[in-house]
């Protein structure tokens, strides 16, 4: 697993491997400090190989933090483990990034 942000406004995340239970704790910090330190934060899941519920949850923590500060999160390219998951368990993809500054999905 390995993650790459890009610098600036904008900050890309690309996280690559396991978004499971088993690097949860460690990615935890790793999300939340993207969105804290950065005005628009952007989550690419498109290398992502292996994902379940835990994953979602942290996405969701991320989501929330988002609103409480007044930013939007953008989640973008899901790969085909990260769709299964969300498919499993009802959630649209495009619903899970992007939202408003009240914390409604826009």
């Amino acid at each position: 697993m390995s993650i790459g942000v890009s610098q600036g406004p904008v900050a890309a995340l690309a996280v690559e491997g396991e978004l499971t239970i088993y690097r949860a704790a460690e990615l935890k910090d790793v999300l939340l400090d993207a969105v804290r330190e950065h005005a628009a934060p952007v989550f690419d899941l498109s290398a992502v190989t292996e994902f379940d519920s835990a994953g979602l949850q942290l996405l969701l923590v991320a989501r929330q933090e988002a609103a409480r500060l007044g930013k939007t999160l953008r989640v973008q390219g899901g790969s085909a483990a990260v769709r299964d998951v969300f498919a499993l368990l009802g959630v649209p993809f495009a619903g899970i990034g992007e939202t408003t500054v009240e914390g409604a999905v826009a």
